[in-house]
């Protein structure tokens, strides 16, 4: 009886055989009993070898599409996109992480201390105390409404424009739409005694960004001798420094004092009306107009107030003896004072 149900009920291994005869006729000559398509639906989501390929009379595994795919879609992208970070995204990456290095040091120094715009603007700022010139500054509700122009012009002119230019949807001038208007270009290139950025060239956008550009760099030039800092307030690179102004050990500290309410100093001493550093206290008092001049704790008349930091190190702070050294010299809006000196003969000399 053992013997007859042994032959009857097969074994594990000859189910083992059976099925695999079955797939392979299913997966290679099946589609000629199924159909093709259904043929393509089952055998192609095995993951199985079935070599028959792209065959009318059989089908393929799960891999052959796999491999197509990798090789004429995701493949070529991956190349046109290799291009792509080679020409563009690598050069930029670099510039970028170069940038964000310096600034990891500098913060926002890149603006008050490196910029060569800044100094031309403080320069031109002396001249005109020099000649006696009267001074203006913005109120706080003027300073609030020119805060808002720096972040359109990085948005516009330095993203917007340049990104449409490169995608055809704007014409070719607009790629270095920002780089067209600059002052500093025309300021730099001049003192090299270049003269041809100043030029206006005629016809389409090169004549309405040279207008501009002239425009600009004359209220610059004008507007400095008694404003300080007059495009410095509206610059995108300000803006585009304060994206990462947070991140940078690099920055000012102001403590919280009593006399900080009836004092005001480092508000007059400040380039930019930044008022917050007069109101506020820690971080709000490090306003993303800041360039870390430094005038705010140089004409700061109590010890320790506010400071510039870098991580936990203390690389300037103020100090009652330094002001009052400071403000024999200059006031904090930035009129220089005359000094009266006697001589042996007791004649009088003004400096």
């Amino acid at each position: 009886m053992r013997e007859i149900l042994s032959r009857i009920v097969p074994t594990l291994g000859r189910m083992r055989l059976l099925v695999q005869l079955f797939m392979l006729w299913l997966l290679v000559y099946g589609s000629s009993v199924v159909g093709y398509y259904a043929a393509e639906k089952i055998s192609g989501t095995l993951p199985a070898l079935s070599c028959a390929y792209d065959k009318r009379d059989g089908d393929y595994c799960v891999l052959i599409p796999t491999q197509h795919i990798l090789h004429h879609r995701i493949g070529e992208a991956i190349a046109q996109g290799q291009e792509v970070a080679l020409k563009m995204l690598l050069p930029l990456g670099f510039t970028v992480l170069s940038f964000f290095v310096f600034f990891v040091l500098l913060n926002k120094m890149f603006c008050g201390w490196i910029c060569p715009l800044g100094t031309l603007q403080e320069l031109v700022y002396r001249l005109g105390r020099l000649f006696r010139l009267d001074t203006r500054r913005l109120e706080e509700r003027h300073t609030a409404k020119a805060r808002p122009v720096k972040w359109l012009l990085l948005v516009l002119l330095v993203l917007a424009l340049p990104l449409a230019a490169g995608l055809g949807v704007t014409p070719h001038e607009t790629g270095d739409a920002f780089c067209q208007v600059c002052p500093s270009r025309l300021a730099t290139t001049l003192l090299t005694g270049d003269a041809e950025q100043a030029a206006i060239h005629t016809g389409g956008l090169g004549f309405a960004f040279g207008a501009v550009a002239n425009t600009l760099f004359g209220f610059v030039l004008v507007g400095a001798l008694a404003l300080r800092q007059p495009f410095c307030r509206i610059c995108p690179l300000l803006a585009f420094n304060a994206f990462f102004q947070r991140t940078s050990p690099m920055r000012l500290v102001k403590q919280q004092h009593d006399r900080c309410a009836k004092c005001g100093i480092c508000h007059e001493a400040c380039p930019m009306d930044i008022h917050e550093i007069w109101q506020s206290h820690g971080r709000g008092a490090f306003h993303e107009d800041c360039t870390l001049c430094g005038r705010c704790a140089e004409f700061c008349p109590d010890d320790g107030v506010i400071s510039i930091k870098l991580g936990p190190l203390t690389l300037f702070r103020s100090a009652r003896e330094y002001y009052k050294r400071r403000i024999r010299r200059e006031s904090p809006h930035g009129e220089m004072k005359t000094i009266v000196w006697h001589d042996r003969k007791g004649r009088k000399d003004h400096v």
